[in-house]
């Protein structure tokens, strides 16, 4: 599956979208990471989080014997330099704007357990325990994924999407003055387009797959190390990968900063940035001068209320969790 023959008309349709349930399974990845997944926390908010919920998580599987037995058994571990892979089941693609957790999540039901098991033995070859023998096995990662994301993920779900969306309008603004060629190296180390349709995706030497009957394409940045694939052949694909400008943790030294957050004027820009904005948006809705609201965004950025990223020419402020608890405790 390393590379895809996607062709010009689907390419043109194909879009960025951020996905609740591929959100999840990037967390439960992190969970893991520690586990049978081998992966590393290479960054503090990473750490911070299986820090967090790793105890809960783990005593949430201890509590049931087909939940206990999933972990080692939902992805296939790397084997020196070629990366693992993860279930289909559990890389489902995602519905579109609009779309609910529990609306992805209900795609699962497609799969019912005997087709599960099958995935769970080409990613592990031998006897699988004995619990995943058992009848349950597909309300069991039903169960397990909707733990993740009530208990970890959906409270932070409006900071996590702003964080996301502001990744698609840095990608969509590249796309427009770079093209493909110039986007696709950005989303993975192992991704290049290699022009004539063909998309390197991975770097397993395998035949490359027609999409050319698909219908979706789409291209999803979740808070993850990794990067994956999914598909709900033989019409929809996508892409996930690691989204730039992710969570960025609150410090002391941050929130000793927030003695400075008093004013009308800043109150008013930390309101607006509900979702990403430009310097030059803020000053056009906020009829400030443009070193005012300057001025204003150091202040939020020194205090940790809010983020930044570069898009282009411009640079993108959004609201941390804590700007969120700030505009809510101003209300």
């Amino acid at each position: 599956m390393g590379t895809w023959l996607v062709p010009a008309d689907l390419l043109a349709r194909s879009r960025f979208q951020v996905s609740p349930l591929n959100e999840t399974v990037a967390a439960l990845t992190l969970l893991d990471a520690t586990g049978s997944r081998g992966g590393s926390l290479g960054v503090p908010w990473q750490r911070a989080f299986h820090a967090s919920h790793r105890e809960a998580y783990a005593d949430m599987l201890a509590a049931d014997p087909v939940r206990a037995a999933l972990p080692g058994n939902l992805w296939r571990p790397r084997r020196g330099r070629s990366a693992g892979w993860m279930a289909d089941f559990l890389t489902l693609p995602p519905l579109g704007a609009g779309a609910s957790f529990e609306d992805e999540l209900a795609q699962l039901r497609t799969w019912d357990d005997a087709r599960m098991r099958r995935e769970i033995r080409a990613l592990r070859p031998g006897p699988l325990p004995a619990p995943l023998e058992r009848p349950g096995l597909r309300e069991a990662v039903a169960d397990v994924l909707r733990w993740v994301w009530t208990a970890t993920v959906a409270a932070d779900w409006p900071r996590r999407r702003r964080v996301l969306e502001a990744d698609i309008v840095s990608r969509t603004r590249r796309l427009a003055t770079q093209g493909w060629a110039g986007v696709v190296p950005t989303l993975s180390r192992r991704m290049e387009w290699k022009g004539g349709g063909h998309l390197q995706i991975n770097s397993y030497d395998l035949p490359a797959r027609d999409l050319s009957g698909a219908r979706e394409l789409s291209f999803v940045p979740v808070h993850s190390n990794g990067q994956w694939v999914s598909w709900e052949l033989p019409h929809r694909f996508a892409i996930v990968y690691p989204v730039t400008g992710a969570q960025a943790p609150v410090d002391r030294a941050q929130a000793g900063g927030l003695a400075r957050l008093v004013g009308a004027n800043r109150a008013r820009v930390l309101d607006l940035l509900d979702e990403p904005r430009s310097t030059t948006q803020l000053a056009a809705l906020t009829g400030l001068p443009l070193g005012a609201v300057g001025n204003h965004l150091r202040v939020l950025l020194d205090a940790g209320a809010v983020l930044r990223r570069r898009s282009g020419r411009e640079v993108l402020y959004w609201r941390t969790a804590l700007g969120d608890d700030l505009v809510a405790a101003g209300q």
